[in-house]
């Protein structure tokens, strides 16, 4: 079993029609994560050979960057939020010459959801379709790309889209606030009613596995106060998100899907503020949106972190132009 990203996702729906999303991100070496900045207006190449399918971006967005060959969590200007976590039972369609859809490269999965769509509910109607035919993407470092993708937007609305057996299925309901990794989601809710019967005042799971981070992320994202104040909802989402973390350094010798935690996010869907934590520095920062230009032919634009810098506060005035991001290519 090579080493996976491990990583739990959580939606807070507070008065008032107050919405975070908070995830952590769990990997076993260091990702050269970069924040990027996108404006509308984008001409978009799905990565994946001649014939990819090919789009305009609707929306300008920001995102975290993976070795900055793709974008793993970010929102867009609608408040549509985007999380990539790793599921080791993923098995994407196998090629075949009779299929007209045309290819995405898994590295831009996350990316056309925050160009193309303002809410879930228009992502599902349009991924219902199957309107491209995902090409997987080992990530540079060697590790399978077995990945499933959840969405969240402004109303609490949440989607989980998942490949099982080649076949795309897809997860739609408020309800659904919680991902993390295997097993399939549908086993996840299964599991999580079984600790739902028992209480999570009376006891909850507490190792690093993936059943056990979606049992207490559910309890503690229902459980936090319930506030209208956004400052006392970020903090109170990073400290769920902080709660299912894996302690950084920390390794299981007979678990190598099990990994650090390197960084966290939140997302405040309704202020449209993108919260962002490195397990490796002293200050948490974050991005408004409002005070980014997302307009067509704005520059893309780049926040480096991989150069040591610290930074806290509003950080949406140091962002640097920047050469377009180029998202990996899969397998032709």
């Amino acid at each position: 079993m090579s080493a996976v990203l491990a990583c739990t996702r959580a939606v807070y729906l507070g008065p008032d029609n107050l919405v975070f999303t908070g995830r952590s991100m769990d990997w076993v070496t260091d990702m050269e994560s970069n924040l990027w900045v996108f404006p509308r207006g984008m001409e978009r190449h799905g990565a994946a050979g001649s014939g990819s399918i090919e789009w305009t971006s609707q929306y300008g967005s920001v995102g975290t960057g993976v070795w900055d060959i793709g974008i793993a969590d970010g929102m867009n200007e609608k408040g549509l939020v985007a999380n990539m976590l790793y599921l080791t039972e993923s098995v994407y369609p196998t090629p075949s010459p009779n299929d007209a859809r045309a290819p995405l490269s898994l590295s831009l999965w996350p990316q056309y959801m925050l160009d193309n769509f303002a809410t879930v509910a228009e992502a599902v109607g349009a991924m219902e379709k199957e309107p491209c035919k995902m090409a997987p993407v080992p990530s540079p470092d060697g590790k399978a790309g077995t990945v499933h993708l959840s969405i969240s937007d402004a109303t609490g609305d949440s989607a989980i889209f998942e490949y099982v057996d080649g076949e795309l299925m897809i997860h739609h309901s408020r309800d659904y606030q919680v991902m993390t990794n295997s097993p399939t989601f549908d086993q996840q809710r299964s599991l999580n009613q079984y600790w739902e019967q028992i209480g999570g005042l009376a006891m909850l799971p507490g190792t690093n596995r993936a059943a056990d981070r979606f049992v207490r992320a559910s309890f503690y994202i229902n459980s936090i106060p319930q506030t209208a104040d956004p400052k006392e909802a970020a903090a109170s989402v990073l400290s769920v998100i902080r709660n299912i973390s894996v302690p950084l350094g920390f390794a299981t010798p007979d678990r190598p899907d099990i990994s650090s935690t390197i960084w966290r996010t939140v997302a405040d869907q309704t202020n449209r503020r993108y919260f962002f934590e490195s397990t490796r520095s002293p200050n948490v920062f974050w991005v408004n949106l409002d005070d980014l230009d997302l307009s067509p032919r704005a520059p893309v634009r780049k926040l480096t972190l991989t150069d040591g810098a610290v930074f806290a506060g509003n950080t949406a005035d140091q962002f640097q132009p920047s050469e377009p991001l180029q998202f990996l290519e899969a397998a032709r």
